[in-house]
């Protein structure tokens, strides 16, 4: 509770005033009266009250597994203490001094909708512990079929894909920040997909974002917007993501790879809840819930000094971790259906059938790429199959039966072709090798880094030596391909647009 009445006075005509009904309390033990005698649809609890934290509020609301949202009031600067709101289960926070007009969109978004899908009787709060009363909530009726459809595109039944599932629903409904942690190709997008269908907020919109693939002189314009005039080029009035994103999520792809200046702006923009503009004086409040993800450790990256820790405990306020397919093989079989389902609606062919001894083989493959290796070697038995069952019977040299599901990414020279890419001499003596394969090689990161080189060289000849170019075909981002062009020596021409 604050101690000044006219704070509290004027929180609650602000919110009569939208039409919403208010029950107010002084103290967590006078709240927790109202709530024993009433089912409400909101709280808005201060940090401090007279008796206790609001946070014991939250802690008993949760313990009794009651469908009130709760909205927690923090002293300006204190992220330490809103973080440990939204961990606590609180729906959003509060800044102070708070801004009437981020109140009332808070309150809203608070009461927007039912835990069982029906549209709530407008309630108003006050500073202290204020109780929204509302008509008896009904049970919960379970997810909503936009949220279900959400859900259906993470394929697989497996118990840690469940545990995914029911995680992402758990979660959905609050303002809390989300990490998604996971392997590259595991479907975070997905799951951040999935989150925000299954929120308030699916009706806004969901803005991806891959924060390695913006050159890092545009991040500030590309996140926050710019004004006419503000740089060369600048011809008019831009949005940023953030306000792309206004009333819905927005999704920081690869939030890892953001360099520390920025880093610190984007920051600000979280706590504050607004932006500013390049070329503007006035920031701009901002309405998103942040959803990030990273297949990077960001605890160790937060030790070695490349990203900063406040971002990091701003963003990692719930996390999800996403298996990679290796843990969940028995999805594989729904995942291949899926996937082969999409590729023929794509291509405009049947779906070709999939064979025992086919699925075999791939629960045989490593798939260190995840699901996206998976997709991609379905696309290539697809093209190379012929009639209407999948073909995987192409024998590898090695006799492992897997050549079709290992092509390198470029073709290989056939048995005495001249190569552009040396392969160092065998050593004099070693064992007997298979007639036919190649020689081992007696550096092998030379021999390795040499594949590599000959791999970029040809995608930068192949898109005329533009470098966002040949990124994208190699799934790269253009700081990935500078740091490789960099470090294997290749030489680019001077002056090729990025």
């Amino acid at each position: 509770m604050d101690d000044e009445p006219d704070l509290r006075t004027l929180y609650e005509l602000t919110l009569l005033r939208e039409g919403y009904l208010v029950e107010a309390a002084s103290s967590v033990e006078e709240a927790w009266q109202h709530l024993q005698a009433n089912r409400f649809d909101a709280v808005i609890t201060d940090m401090r009250l007279p008796d206790g934290l609001g946070l014991e509020l939250l802690q008993r609301i949760a313990r009794h597994q009651r469908s009130e949202r709760c909205v927690v009031m923090t002293a300006y600067g204190s992220a330490e203490n809103a973080v440990e709101a939204l961990k606590a289960g609180a729906f959003d926070y509060l800044t102070k001094p708070v801004d009437l007009k981020q109140f009332r969109s808070v309150v809203a978004s608070a009461v927007q909708e039912r835990p069982g899908g029906t549209p709530a009787r407008p309630a108003s709060p006050r500073e202290s512990a204020p109780i929204v009363p509302a008509e008896e909530a009904p049970a919960e009726a379970g997810v909503a079929p936009a949220a279900r459809a959400a859900l259906a595109r993470l394929v697989g039944e497996s118990d840690v894909m469940r545990a995914v599932k029911a995680r992402i629903v758990r979660v959905a409904r609050g303002m809390a920040p989300v990490l998604i942690h996971g392997e590259s190709g595991t479907g975070k997008e997905l799951v951040a997909r999935a989150l925000h269908g299954c929120s308030q907020r699916a009706g806004g919109p969901f803005v991806a974002v891959n924060c390695g693939a913006i050159p890092e002189a545009l991040l500030e314009a590309e996140f926050f917007g710019a004004r006419k005039g503000s740089y060369t080029g600048a011809m008019q009035d831009r949005d940023g993501y953030f306000q792309a994103a206004r009333g819905g999520t927005l999704f920081l792809d690869e939030i890892g790879d953001l360099p520390l200046a920025m880093q610190s702006k984007l920051l600000r923009a979280i706590q504050e809840r607004c932006v500013r503009p390049i070329g503007s004086t006035q920031e701009e409040p901002v309405d998103v819930r942040i959803v990030s993800a990273t297949h990077k450790d960001l605890q160790a990256e937060v030790l070695a000094g490349r990203f900063r820790q406040d971002l990091f405990y701003r963003l990692n306020v719930i996390e999800v971790r996403l298996p990679p397919l290796r843990e969940r093989r028995e999805d594989l079989s729904a995942l291949c259906t899926a996937l082969l389902a999409r590729i023929a609606e794509e291509s405009g062919q049947p779906v070709p059938r999939m064979t025992m001894q086919v699925l075999l083989k791939l629960e045989s493959h490593p798939l260190r790429g995840n699901v996206r290796e998976l997709e991609n070697l379905l696309h290539r038995a697809v093209a190379l199959s012929e009639g209407d069952t999948l073909q995987l019977d192409v024998e590898a040299a090695d006799g492992s039966g897997m050549q079709d599901l290992s092509m390198p990414l470029f073709a290989t020279p056939a048995p005495g072709a001249v190569t552009a890419v040396p392969v160092p001499e065998a050593a004099p003596t070693r064992s007997p090798a298979v007639a036919g394969a190649p020689p081992v090689p007696t550096d092998l990161q030379q021999y390795l880094d040499d594949q590599e080189r000959g791999i970029v060289e040809r995608a930068l000849r192949e898109a005329n030596y533009n470098r966002t170019a040949a990124a994208a075909r190699l799934g790269l981002s253009l700081r990935q391909i500078r740091y490789r062009i960099a470090r294997l020596g290749i030489a680019v021409p001077h002056g090729d647009d990025d």
